[in-house]
């Protein structure tokens, strides 16, 4: 189920009763978070874990303005979203794309092959006209103003308000490839913005590769400066030439990237689907408009901005248009993190607004983090069930994965294999730390196939049981997540390893392995048959 826009999925929360309306005045500064962060911690009640979404109807300093908060705040919710009954079954969809073969017999096998290839087909965006587009009924060249909508300030120590749940979209100078992805934005005035580029999120390395090109159109012998090495490190990497006609590496003065721009666009209050793409650790070959569709089932459709060279989703809320000045960087934050810990101030480029558009009495859409469980505890479950398959093709031995969120994410994954050869474990190990995002991963822990990894308890059994830690534990180093407090440098650290599998003779373990504990099938069958009668 598609999805047309926000207002379709607020009618549909509303008719599975997910949904409460705040009618009481509340304030965007604190109060939201205060209330939200409550209920998105609640275990019981009529809405169970997470609590029911808020759209919050009298906001304090905007009349006539609402707020969308905790809307993926559930399990239900969360499926709800995606059109499914369960998040798996989004896993099942991509396994069957992932192993389809090509029909070996004849039309009837071709026409069994339509469903998968529909599917494909409607992954694609499609581009509408503004008139067609929602998010252009007002549109806001001159004399726009970012402090007209209720953007929250989330907790005490923030260094600000921030837009937390923005879509936002630039392009590849060097590939041409879209991304979306999700980064905070602090916002300084009613212009401008800080853009939360983490160095190693893709919108960063857009920056970068913006960078170099401008370095390779205006270097003009070897300049080198404090200023450049401060501007490049910034950005995550040096500002260099590649070796070729020109000869040698060469770096180019801050002086000569004043002026240029990288063009930015941000889609706040999109619908559920296209959101929650924004978040996906999808390849950076693969557009989030795609990843948008196939979780719709149905084309993204999307518009021209009106400012800037791209296309943003057309039934958006609101829509910021601008750039990104290379060179120019400001102070960010602090910001109460998912970590449950402030992430300290730190440099980031500064987003400037050429235009605003929006719908009319447009709905803003945010989200607050913090200490864990929160909204994004589900999204991130999502994400651990529905990118499984993919793991998968990169980890064969893999049957299942699990990130606690009381480690909220990047710090521990626990994962069941199918051993096979001896170190095996270690080399899962190794795989997972260079995938993608998964390189963050500040602890990995691998048990038999026969663990639940889902159940806690029991992988805390097999660990502290099936260990030695001078020989089970392995460290390394690596880069790990800008938001890693404890790391010895910003983005680099180390990470830990724990083999909590049965140890092999072949791995040097001479002893006998004792079984588990478990009784015998015939016995479970004829207590079952009893049980009732126990009165138990």
């Amino acid at each position: 189920m598609a999805y047309e826009d926000l207002r379709d999925w607020i009618k549909t929360l509303e008719k599975h009763g997910e949904l409460k309306r705040i009618k009481e005045e509340v304030s965007p500064e604190l109060e939201m978070t205060e209330i939200t962060d409550r209920v998105s911690k609640s275990k019981g009640g009529k809405h169970g874990a997470g609590g029911p979404a808020l759209l919050f109807e009298n906001v304090k300093g905007f009349p006539g303005q609402t707020v969308l908060m905790n809307q993926f705040g559930s399990e239900r919710r969360m499926a709800l979203a995606l059109g499914v009954n369960k998040v798996d079954e989004i896993a099942e969809r991509i396994s069957g794309l992932i192993n389809m073969k090509p029909p070996t017999g004849g039309f009837l096998d071709k026409l069994k092959m339509l469903p998968q290839l529909g599917e494909l087909t409607n992954a694609f965006p499609k581009t509408v006209s503004a008139k067609d587009a929602a998010c252009k009924e007002v549109i806001l060249k001159d004399g726009f103003d970012l402090n007209a909508f209720p953007i929250l300030k989330c907790w005490p120590q923030d260094g600000g308000r921030f837009i937390t749940l923005p879509c936002v979209i630039t392009r590849d100078p060097k590939t041409g490839k879209r991304n979306m992805g999700m980064y905070r934005m602090q916002v300084y005035d009613g212009q401008t913005t800080g853009m939360h580029w983490q160095r190693q999120k893709v919108a960063a390395e857009h920056y970068r590769n913006a960078l170099r090109a401008v370095a390779a159109a205006n270097a003009s012998g070897d300049v080198r400066t404090a200023s450049v090495a401060a501007m490049a490190e910034s950005a995550g990497g040096t500002v260099t030439i590649p070796d070729g006609p020109i000869g040698g590496l060469r770096q180019v003065a801050l002086g000569n990237l004043k002026g240029s721009r990288l063009e930015v666009a941000v889609a706040i209050g999109t619908d559920p689907a296209t959101t929650f793409a924004a978040i996906v650790p999808a390849p950076p070959e693969v557009e989030e408009f795609l990843i948008a569709g196939f979780l719709r089932g149905k084309p993204l459709e999307i518009v021209k901005c009106e400012t800037v060279d791209l296309e943003v989703p057309a039934q958006a809320e609101i829509v910021l248009e601008g750039y990104v000045e290379l060179g120019e960087l400001r102070t960010e934050g602090p910001f109460g993190d998912h970590t449950g810990f402030y992430t300290m101030e730190d440099e980031y480029p500064v987003f400037h607004l050429t235009a605003i558009t929006h719908r009319k009495n447009p709905i803003y859409a945010a989200t607050i983090v913090g200490k864990p469980p929160m909204e994004d505890a589900w999204m991130g479950k999502a994400v651990e069930r529905i990118f499984l398959p993919a793991m998968k093709m990169q980890i064969p031995e893999l049957v299942d994965i699990h990130l606690p969120v009381e480690a909220v994410f990047h710090n521990l994954m626990i994962v069941s294999i199918r051993k096979s050869y001896p170190g095996q474990a270690r080399k899962v190990m190794n795989a997972i730390w260079s995938l993608g995002q998964a390189m963050f991963t500040k602890c990995v822990i691998v048990v038999d196939e026969d663990c639940d990894v889902q159940d806690l308890g029991e992988v805390t059994l097999r660990v502290a049981n099936n260990i030695d830690p001078e020989r089970d534990v392995q460290f390394t180093l690596g880069p790990v997540d800008s938001l890693d407090h404890a790391s010895r440098l910003p983005n680099y650290g180390s990470k830990m390893g724990i083999d909590a599998t049965r140890k092999w003779k072949a791995e040097g373990f001479e002893r006998p392995w004792p079984a588990m504990i478990e009784m015998d099938a015939a016995t479970k069958a004829r207590v079952d048959g009893i049980w009732a009668k126990l009165g138990i």
